[in-house]
């Protein structure tokens, strides 16, 4: 367990479905007291419905999200620099922080979770995923950080 950066950024390949997961629990875990924010290596898909839907179940809202990529999040008013913490959730986006965060002193750190697009038949089968990806995500939010204080 680790003390909290000031600023974290998540990310994955389309900040449709994991990196919102993570910003989203991160948010209601510790509130105001870090900075997060969340981008993909490309922004090009909507906010994935199975990812709101099971986010919900644990009172985590992404209805409003926002999908961006690295390259948008200076246009969006953030700079790369400003966070202390970079955390990949895919390979490809772990590829590309390394080499977007070069030249700044940012920790990078890769989390390998379960892409849960595409997997399972029917609605129930693909919410079980989505909902092992959300556990999973959780589960390394809270072995970093710890507790979430009440």
């Amino acid at each position: 367990m680790g003390k909290l950066p000031n600023a974290v950024l998540f990310c994955c390949d389309h900040n449709a479905t994991r990196s919102p997961m993570a910003e989203g629990m991160m948010k209601q875990f510790y509130g105001r007291e870090v900075y997060v924010q969340s981008v993909g290596v490309k922004a090009d898909l909507d906010t994935d419905g199975f990812a709101i839907a099971v986010c919900a179940e644990i009172g985590v809202d992404l209805e409003r999200h926002q999908a961006r990529s690295f390259h948008e999040l200076k246009e969006m008013g953030d700079d790369l620099g400003a966070f202390d913490l970079v955390i990949a959730l895919s390979p490809a986006s772990y590829h590309q922080a390394l080499d977007l965060t070069r030249f700044y002193h940012i920790e990078v750190v890769h989390w390998a979770i379960m892409d849960p697009t595409g997997l399972g038949e029917g609605r129930e089968a693909r919410l079980h995923y989505y909902r092992q990806t959300r556990d999973q995500i959780r589960d390394h939010i809270l072995e970093r950080f710890g507790q979430p204080k009440a």
